[in-house]
């Protein structure tokens, strides 16, 4: 008489070994604040919050209970950046500042028995938004080369660290950070907090 085997519980996919790892150790030292239970069930970060952005990094000569020290990397990098000049951060934060304020759409609700008239003034995207977008874009053309535009826009706006770029254009750390400091340079140039060469 065969036998019946049983069938396979389908399982949900594994997360990914990063996220598994940052999971782990948010669990063991109690920052479970940044986690969320998916819809297959499954604890993961809470995406796109500053808290899951955050990288935890445990030693192997600690007195925790993971068996290590936790440190927690800094999430801006013009800020953890420490070769960098005043001039540049500055010129950095403000290249992000115009950027975050031309993604503002500037949409204001409204009831949905409300009649949309295309003539009525007031309506549309708001002034502070539009100059945002062309200060930014005009920054952007300032940089002038596609290589160090990318990379600025990667580190200011993305808020990626110089070893994220590194490995996502397969460029060295070194390669990266100087063109991020000749990116920075330019824009400083552009924002009339330096002297161009």
């Amino acid at each position: 008489m065969p036998r019946k085997s049983k069938a396979a519980k389908s399982q949900a996919p594994k997360l990914p070994e990063e996220e598994a790892e940052q999971v782990r150790i948010r669990r063991e030292i109690g920052h479970d604040f940044a986690l969320r239970e998916d819809a297959l069930g499954r604890t993961r970060l809470a995406a796109g919050t500053l808290e899951a952005r955050r990288v935890y990094e445990v030693s192997n000569d600690g007195f925790t209970a993971t068996g290590g020290i936790v440190r927690v990397r800094n999430v801006d990098p013009l800020l953890g950046i420490t070769s960098l000049t005043g001039q540049q951060r500055e010129a950095g934060l403000r290249y992000r500042q115009h950027f975050e304020c031309s993604q503002q759409a500037g949409v204001k609700p409204m009831r949905w028995t409300e009649r949309v008239d295309g003539r009525s003034h007031g309506g549309g995207i708001a002034d502070s938004v539009l100059d945002a977008g062309r200060a930014h874009a005009a920054a952007t053309r300032a940089l002038g080369h596609w290589e160090v535009a990318a990379v600025v826009r990667h580190v200011c706006c993305a808020a990626e660290s110089v070893k994220a770029v590194a490995e996502k254009t397969g460029e060295g750390r070194d390669v990266v950070t100087k063109l991020l400091k000749v990116g920075l340079d330019l824009l400083a140039v552009h924002y009339g907090m330096m002297m161009g060469r």
